[in-house]
Order: C-alpha cells, then structure tokens, then sequence
C-alpha cells in the first residue's frame, strides 16, 4: 500500500493547528479549531480509504480503474461532516448566549474553580451521620414528595 507524504502533512497541520485553536479562551478559535480537526479527520478517513476506482455501482466504470472504491470511507466521511456542522451549531449557539450574558467573548475562570485551586491541601471530607431517632415513618421535609402518604 503507498502512501503520499503530502496528504499527512496537510492531516497534521490542520490536527496542530485546530488543537492550538481549541486551547484559546476566545470561543471564535474554539469553533475555527473544532472545525480545523473535523476537516483533518475527513481528510485522514479519505486517505485511509484507498485509491480511487470505479463507483460501487454495479456494471458502472470509470476511466478503465479495475478495482471498486471503497463505499464505507465515503460514507463516514459524509456523517461526519453532518456531526461536525451540528457540533459548530451549537458551539455558535453557546458563544451568542454567551456574548449577549457577559458581552465578552473570551471565557473566564470559574471563579468557584479558583476558589477550589487556591485551598491549602486536601481536607478531610466529613460524613454526617443520620439521627437514629429521627428515622419515621411519618412524611417530613427529608422525603422526595413531603405529604404524599402512598397507601397504608
């Protein structure tokens, strides 16, 4: 099996360029990065895939090819580029909402990650223990649907 350096090549840049992309806080870069790798992904199946050859069309040639092409790289090809329009929608979605909330387009910390992060080391988690005499059968403001008796 050949395989030409050019097409790789072309497969990295746009992996490297859209991982670069996606590591940025502005999320215009994130999009333009989710769809960088989303091309490079389609251009590597499409390498993976094979030669060229005739439709996979029963009693359909192409230019003399004598071998099929591969049906299933086209395929893939073409859901992924339906999931990769519906994953930009949504990241377009997500940075106008964002947009119109903050009026910034760039993410910031999480002011409670920040809060987390900044602890001195780990603390010890307490577990509260249950009251043994407040275990009844009566309905309080501790049950799923307070007053609701069920049958008795």
């Amino acid at each position: 099996m050949t395989t030409f350096l050019v097409p790789l090549i072309i497969i990295g840049g746009l992996t490297s360029a859209g991982v670069y992309l996606l590591l940025e806080r502005n999320l215009t870069r994130m999009l333009l990065g989710l769809l960088l790798i989303g091309n490079a992904v389609n251009l590597l199946i499409l390498t993976v895939g094979g030669r060229s050859g005739n439709p996979p069309i029963r009693g359909r040639t192409s230019n003399g090819a004598t071998t099929d092409a591969d049906p299933l790289a086209q395929g893939m090809i073409l859901t992924a580029i339906v999931i990769s329009m519906g994953l930009a929608a949504f990241v377009l979605a997500l940075a106008y909402r964002s947009y119109r909330l903050t009026t910034v387009e760039e993410v910031s910390n999480d002011p409670e990650d920040t809060r987390v992060s900044q602890q001195s080391g780990p603390e010890e988690e307490v577990i509260p223990q249950p009251d043994p005499n407040r275990d009844t059968d009566a309905p309080d403001e501790l049950d799923a649907l307070p007053g609701f008796e069920g049958s008795k």
